[in-house]
């Protein structure tokens, strides 16, 4: 199945990047970013933010934006049957425009990668072509909140984010 993503979350301030690799089939279906039902990413959000999916998606995205978050997808398309990111026909993939994302979101420093296969692609894919006057960019891999990933508790995930978001709670990190 020919598998197409969604065009970014992001506002003019954001300073934060969270990407994924490929919405899934359910995520696809909503029309949403992290549509699963079981998908942690909403979940972590509501602890961090107060943007849970008990909310509206587009009251969701303001928040996330107000917090000076992007949300992407390494890729713009592939062929993937089912939802897993193992099954992405490597030969099929075309990658985001990172190079214009970057000029047009100037703010943004830091990249958190939602999982191992983002970061995977991401680092084969895009890097070799990214412009050098994005060297500045920090990156950082983050556990995945996919429900495939069941090996963290969801309080250890929001544990990690928080920090790799730099929240600050109760004077620490």
């Amino acid at each position: 199945m020919v598998v197409d993503g969604f065009p970014p979350i992001a506002g003019e301030t954001a300073e934060v990047l969270i990407l994924g690799s490929m919405p899934s089939i359910a995520s696809l279906s909503k029309g949403e970013y992290y549509g699963h039902p079981r998908n942690a990413f909403w979940l972590i959000m509501r602890q961090l933010y107060g943007a849970g999916p008990e909310l509206d998606y587009v009251k969701r995205s303001r928040i996330i934006i107000e917090r000076r978050i992007a949300v992407w997808d390494v890729l713009k398309t592939c062929f993937r049957p089912g939802s897993a990111d193992a099954n992405i026909d490597v030969n099929s993939i075309e990658i985001n425009d990172f190079n214009r994302f970057f000029d047009q979101y100037r703010e943004i420093k830091k990249v958190l990668f939602n999982g191992g296969a983002a970061e995977k692609l991401y680092r084969k894919q895009v890097l070799p072509i990214l412009n050098n006057c994005f060297n500045y960019l920090e990156y950082q891999r983050v556990p995945s909140t996919s429900p495939a990933y069941a090996a963290m508790s969801l309080e250890r995930k929001t544990m990690i984010w928080r920090t790799a978001l730099g929240i600050v709670v109760n004077g620490r990190q």
